[in-house]
């Protein structure tokens, strides 16, 4: 018996080790250096992106919540910028604040209605680059209505990833302003402001 409990103990040992053994690096591995940036198709690494909402709440503060593990992908070409594309799919589903009660009226008729219209998208028209930051013009969908919206979006970093297989990632941070009026979501409306600051949080992966 006591060797049986070894055994069951040692199993998460010997697969973490793997994990213990690679060398953690001593800097960042990513870094707003342009030329680090690779051409092709690059997806979303859903774990680390987030696509954030922001409204005021009874003029009293102002609130956030997201919709968790977006997915995606964005196309680069370093020497035509205005070949770029970027697309972000959200899943209604996976809204999340701070209470779970909010969740859930979130996902009913009078906000999302994820039952009706179970994502979110944004797909690019448009990207103008300018340094460090881009203009990105597209289409954002919720609720089965779509309207056009312009994201600022600025590079953050990127780089070769420390762990395998060891892919370039490149990262950037996108706003821009929307009323939820304009998509069919009034409900609240102004109690809870019609104006709504979006924010995407983005990594993605070389392919």
């Amino acid at each position: 018996m006591r060797h049986y409990f070894l055994s069951v103990f040692a199993i998460p040992l010997m697969l973490a080790a793997p994990l213990v053994a690679q060398q953690m690096p001593t800097t960042p591995p990513g870094a707003p250096i342009a030329s680090r940036v690779t051409a092709g198709t690059h997806t979303i690494d859903g774990a680390h992106t987030q696509v954030l909402f922001t409204v005021n709440h009874l003029g009293f503060s102002n609130y956030t919540g997201q919709f968790a593990q977006p997915s995606g992908t964005l196309v680069l070409d370093p020497k035509n910028p205005s070949r770029d594309k970027v697309e972000v799919t959200f899943q209604i589903d996976k809204v999340q604040t701070t209470v779970p009660a909010l969740d859930a009226h979130l996902k009913k008729p009078e906000f999302f209605d994820s039952t009706m219209f179970p994502e979110g998208k944004f797909v690019s028209t448009r990207v103008t680059v300018k340094g460090m930051t881009a203009t990105i013009a597209g289409n954002l969908t919720l609720k089965g209505v779509t309207r056009p919206v312009i994201l600022q979006a600025r590079f953050i970093g990127a780089g070769k990833a420390p762990y395998p297989p060891n892919k370039t990632n490149i990262g950037f941070t996108a706003t821009t302003s929307i009323k939820r009026s304009d998509f069919g979501i009034s409900y609240g409306v102004p109690l809870v402001s019609d104006k709504v600051d979006l924010t995407i949080n983005a990594a993605f992966e070389a392919q």
